[in-house]
């Protein structure tokens, strides 16, 4: 038994988002199968057929742009028996859809990532990520970027909670973590390989995340890979929607009811520091503002 960890990340252009947030969602394998085929049921009930049969791909940065809400606002009546026809009528010939159609063919998309949320909270998913700000200081030491560890860490703390033996409950086997990311160029995955190697080899703490967490990620490509997806959107949303009380960029009011849903998906872990009294918590939803080490940040200091 496992827990799969899909990965996808939104902002890192450095473009319009207010945020960079690398995300993942974690699936447990036997939910997995379950997960996937009602979201391909869902594709098929919303859009009249597969959304992504051809090019086109279920990601934040088109499902969810700000001209989707505006059509979805036409004033022009649609019944929801209709949004299936008039979705795939505009998927089949966009360059010939009328108001009607491209009404449904929003509203489709939004109720598609309201009921994708949903079926991930029936199946126990659980959300990370790692928000930067876009002018956080970066790091010039050559070990793993710090949004990443931070992701291990906290997919490492839920692993260890969920590991955790229960009373009268026996010791099962323990359930590993397993990372899967989205494709990239291959000279940055070879990168992105290395760095993880080494976070988990050559660190103490890493050697230690090691015992559940499968340091050997895996690549697949987005579009065929439907963890990916759910991570892509997650992303998305949090980077313009979810807000805690650090992030004070505006946010996109018309994602609110998104934000809600990805809440409802953070896991917290309550963890003890050595040198300190009671607990803390760790929540899955990690807000960074400076990438740099430790180290680096001390000799930055001016000692004038």
């Amino acid at each position: 038994m496992a827990w799969f960890l899909f990965i996808d990340e939104s902002g890192h252009d450095r473009k319009a988002s207010p945020y960079e947030v690398l995300a993942g969602v974690a699936i447990q394998d036997r939910f997995l199968w379950s997960l996937v085929k009602e979201l391909h049921t869902t594709e098929l009930a919303l859009f009249g057929r597969r959304y992504s049969a051809g090019n086109d791909e279920l990601k934040g940065t088109k499902i969810l742009k700000k001209k989707v809400f505006q059509h979805a606002g036409l004033n022009v009546p649609v019944n929801d028996d209709d949004i299936p026809l008039l979705a795939r009528s505009a998927l089949d010939d966009g360059a010939n859809a009328g108001v009607k159609e491209l009404k449904g063919l929003a509203f489709a998309k939004l109720r598609y990532v309201e009921a994708l949320f949903s079926l991930c909270e029936k199946y126990f998913c659980r959300i990370f990520a790692s928000v930067v700000e876009i002018d956080a200081p970066s790091t010039a030491s050559g070990g793993p970027r710090k949004d990443y560890a931070y992701l291990f860490e906290r997919f490492f703390y839920f692993l260890e909670d969920y590991n955790s033996p229960q009373p009268s409950a026996g010791h099962a086997p323990a359930e590993h973590g397993i990372i899967v990311f989205d494709e990239l160029e291959k000279t940055k995955s070879h990168l992105l390989i290395d760095q993880t190697h080494r976070y988990f080899k050559d660190t103490a703490t890493g050697r230690r995340r090691a015992s559940l967490v499968v340091p050997e990620p895996f690549f697949v490509h987005s579009d065929l890979t439907t963890g990916v997806q759910i991570a892509d959107l997650a992303a998305y949303c949090i980077s313009w929607g979810f807000r805690t009380s650090r992030m004070i960029k505006p946010a996109r009011p018309e994602l609110a009811g998104y934000a809600k849903q990805i809440a409802r998906l953070r896991y917290r872990a309550d963890r003890r520091a050595p040198d300190k009294e009671g607990a803390f918590a760790v929540w899955s939803i990690a807000h960074i503002t400076d990438l740099r080490t430790g180290v680096e940040k001390l000799e930055d200091i001016d000692p004038q």
